[in-house]
């Protein structure tokens, strides 16, 4: 099976061949830490009101129905981009 890696998946996985890579030595602790740092990330325990322009609010609906979700995901994704910083201006 072939994957398509990014530039950073690709050193990595090159480091990995090398054999440069070594495990942390509180790995259990470490793997436990990022699984529930995963469930806390999708963990919808929060209803929020949001007043958008009706103009923003059809473009959201347009967008979700072009990327195939609910506009209600789609508004929370970028939310969530924007916070972490992985929102990107493409300008």
């Amino acid at each position: 099976m072939k994957y398509k890696l990014d530039q950073e998946e690709k050193e990595i996985l090159e480091a990995f061949e090398r054999d440069e890579l070594k495990s942390v030595p509180n790995v259990v602790q470490e793997i436990e830490e990022a699984r529930q740092a995963a469930r806390n990330t999708f963990n919808k325990t929060k209803r929020v009101n949001l007043r958008l322009t009706e103009r923003d609010f059809h473009m959201a609906h347009v967008r979700a129905l072009e990327e195939g979700l609910p506009y209600q995901t789609l508004l929370s994704s970028v939310i969530h981009k924007y916070l972490t910083g992985r929102l990107v201006d493409k300008t």
